[in-house]
């Protein structure tokens, strides 16, 4: 059951303008190809646990909750390699000693998280877990890369879930979750893992030329290839949701809210037409924040319940394609908050 949710994002904004000045882009050039308007970012010195923190704050504020039974965080942007950084959050809530770990299923990070979480309820490990998806994904970026900065921006947010009834308001109803490693390059960092170990790295050094090569310059980057990207994204979402829809014993016709994971709003819309979901049924909130990956199904999550779009007993589906590649959906009623 969802009974609480709470979404934070540092306030440092960069508009397409701001980029404009730096990087060879325009700001009709990022709107119209991401539907992008400006992004919030961190400061140096704020770090993902930072984010999540408020966010979970939040969220326990908003359930009315002062502790749960476990902390979940699914990012790709912990604060260190090593170790993870749900523990270092949950003792920052006031939780130290509460079972708390890290999820990584990049962009489909919240949805596997959800799934975690509702197993930890399902096993009678946890009557109560918080769930956060945060990152600082502009951390990873290239900041001379005009195709990821115009994309990303940093964020968090959070849901906190209970055990309850399947007819309540708040249930979670179904889910599918996938994954294809053949796609691992479409969405990568490639140094920095025990593949390509960043140490040693020289800057201006030439690229890896096959494993075991030192990784170069650029390896430390985030990169991704986008019309690939869009291609399996718009696919996988769309599956993934019709078989989350038919476990669950819905028809798209039933959805009252579609929140995909705010990528790009050409995916948004495409998803939504596969599923025969009209647009004014489909969650929008990344002209105002950009992708936060782990974070973003979260944050729009909580932009759509403070703004009135989502009321008690809507039926809403969770559908995201992240790296890995993996994707998933969720299906589930919005509870009063």
């Amino acid at each position: 059951m969802l009974c609480g949710v709470g979404g934070h994002v540092p306030p440092s904004v960069v508009t397409n303008a701001d980029l404009a000045a730096r990087v060879d882009t325009t700001d009709e050039w990022i709107r119209t190809r991401t539907g992008i308007t400006r992004r919030h970012v961190v400061d140096p010195g704020t770090a993902t646990s930072d984010l999540a923190e408020r966010a979970g704050a939040a969220a326990l504020e908003s359930a009315g909750a002062a502790t749960v039974d476990a902390v979940v965080l699914a990012t790709t942007t912990p604060d260190h390699p090593c170790p993870g950084t749900a523990p270092k959050v949950a003792e920052r809530l006031g939780m130290s000693g509460t079972p708390a770990y890290d999820v990584n299923a990049v962009c489909s990070g919240f949805v596997y998280g959800m799934a975690t979480a509702t197993g930890l309820i399902a096993a009678g490990l946890a009557d109560r877990v918080l769930l956060i998806g945060a990152d600082a994904f502009t951390t990873l970026l290239d900041p001379e890369d005009r195709d990821t900065v115009a994309v990303f921006g940093d964020g968090a947010g959070a849901v906190v879930l209970r055990s309850g009834d399947p007819g309540e308001p708040g249930a979670v109803h179904a889910f599918d979750l996938g994954s294809d490693g053949s796609l691992a390059d479409l969405i990568m960092v490639p140094a920095g893992g025990s593949r390509y170990p960043t140490r040693g790295t020289v800057p201006g050094a030439v690229p890896r030329a096959e494993p075991g090569a030192e990784p170069g310059a650029g390896d430390v980057w985030f990169s991704m290839q986008g019309r690939a990207v869009y291609r399996h994204a718009v696919r996988r979402m769309t599956s993934s949701s019709r078989a989350a829809l038919l476990r669950a014993g819905w028809t798209t016709g039933d959805v009252d809210l579609l929140v995909g994971h705010q990528a790009n709003i050409r995916i948004l819309r495409a998803v939504a037409d596969e599923l025969g979901i009209p647009h004014d049924r489909a969650c929008v909130d990344l002209d105002q924040v950009g992708n936060t990956a782990a974070a973003s199904i979260p944050l729009a999550l909580a932009h759509a319940a403070s703004s009135g779009a989502l009321r008690e007993g809507d039926r809403v589906l969770l559908t995201a394609f992240g790296g890995g590649a993996t994707w998933g959906s969720c299906v589930l009623t919005w509870p009063k908050t």
